[in-house]
């Protein structure tokens, strides 16, 4: 069976799990199987761990491969599991790469080859450097085109690659003006782009959806509020998916503007789902009235998350 556009492997929402941690900042395994079930209850496609909003940057490489295993066999099966193996060193990405695909990683996230404010590769090489990563893996590769890389991929280059390197399949677009990026993205490279995907928390899911996008990456607090969503523009149902959407904006406005990757965890924790919603140091905690006015909105809405671990 051919994977294509019209004819993917996955679909619909796809959230990020945030990494949980104790007060003093260690791994807290036992609030982290909490948080996937409690994710998978919400009622998501599939999962994503170790992105960004999983605070990836915080963690070392040993944690990573514990955060991986612990995550790949507790979910066991019950959902594709997206693992993120975004590094600078083609070799290192690849090592990381072969070992989430071992462990039962449906797909591998990877952002292009970057580090601090301005170390880069140029186009080239970046293309080399997805290519060599398809051939040392057997499951779909999603580019993540976000603007924290600060590379700038066109959607023409990213068709291109699209189109010539087997596994690179998968596109989760969070640059400004998302939409139009997807729309050229699927002109250009059709069948070959199998998941044009949203991201940056759903802020501009609605144009996104509208421009083509068939999956959305999130973050992990209220999947139960923005699958429906999906699944009314999906069935073609346009004035219940603006009608949704309009209810749940303020929510994933407060989440993409004010709270960021905290949100999550303070709604998980407020809701008993995990112990701790502490980042981890130096990251700066929430502020007390941000956090304060992310419950507010939330209680509105009664989301699962605030009622799953009572």
């Amino acid at each position: 069976m051919t994977h294509t556009l019209s004819n993917p492997r996955y679909r619909g929402i796809f959230p990020v799990a945030p990494t949980t941690f104790t007060e003093s900042g260690a791994l807290d395994l036992a609030s982290q199987k909490r948080c996937l079930d409690f994710m998978i209850d919400s009622g998501v496609d599939g999962l994503c761990i170790l992105a960004n909003f999983s605070e990836q940057f915080l963690l070392s490489d040993d944690e990573r491969e514990v955060l991986t295993r612990t995550a790949l066999e507790h979910v066991a099966g019950r959902v594709p599991v997206i693992v993120t193996t975004t590094h600078f060193s083609t070799t290192v990405c690849i090592e990381r790469s072969r070992r989430a695909q071992a462990m039962g990683a449906a797909m591998l996230m990877v952002m292009p080859p970057y580090h601090g404010a301005t170390f880069r590769v140029p186009e080239a090489k970046i293309f080399e450097f997805y290519a060599q990563l398809s051939d040392a893996v057997s499951i779909p590769i999603m580019v993540q085109d976000a603007p924290a890389s600060g590379t700038v991929l066109s959607a023409a280059f990213l068709a291109k690659m699209a189109t010539e390197i087997e596994q690179l399949s998968y596109f989760k677009i969070e640059t400004p003006g998302a939409a139009s990026k997807l729309r050229e993205l699927i002109r250009l490279g059709g069948e070959a782009i199998e998941g044009p995907w949203d991201g940056e928390e759903a802020i501009t899911l609605l144009a996104d959806l509208d421009a083509g996008a068939t999956g959305a990456m999130t973050g992990g607090g209220f999947a139960d509020g923005i699958r429906p969503i999906i699944e009314a523009h999906r069935s073609g149902d346009a004035d219940l998916a603006f009608t949704l959407y309009q209810r749940w904006l303020p929510l994933i406005n407060h989440e993409n503007r004010q709270a960021g990757f905290l949100a999550a965890k303070a709604l998980m924790k407020e809701g008993g789902v995990i112990a701790c919603d502490a980042p981890r140091h130096p990251w700066p905690s929430m502020h007390p009235e941000v956090r304060r006015g992310l419950l507010d909105i939330a209680r509105r809405l009664d989301p699962l998350v605030l009622r799953w671990g009572r």
